[in-house]
């Protein structure tokens, strides 16, 4: 279940959910080692990031994710690109952290900083 235990595999990618329990475009948080994680999936793709506002500090999986891959704010409406953090829209200025993440055998794996 997202959220239980994050087992780690061999270079250095911490388990953090099953695909099938992640829902089509819902943003969904996890903790693992310590970091909130918000996880968004489109299709067998699978984008991770650090579940902060870069403007606020609100939950960014509180908001809403599109197809376009876009995150807003709940907050005060700041976009973010899930791919790459960018801004996209005020009234954050800094980009939000993105982390690499790998589906294998139906496991989400994402890659934390050390």
């Amino acid at each position: 279940m997202a959220g239980e235990l994050a087992k780690k595999q061999s270079d250095q990618m911490v388990r953090v959910a099953r695909l099938e329990e992640l829902p089509e475009g819902v943003p969904v948080s996890v903790e693992a080692e310590g970091w909130f994680i918000g996880l968004v999936r489109f299709g067998d793709q699978v984008f991770a990031f650090l579940d902060e506002c870069t403007h606020m500090e609100v939950p960014l999986t509180e908001g809403e994710a599109s197809p376009d891959l876009v995150i807003t704010c709940s907050a005060h409406g700041a976009k973010f690109d899930l791919r790459t953090g960018k801004v996209l829209s005020m009234p954050a200025t800094e980009p939000l952290t993105v982390f690499p993440v790998r589906v294998e055998d139906g496991e989400v794996w994402v890659k934390l900083p050390e």
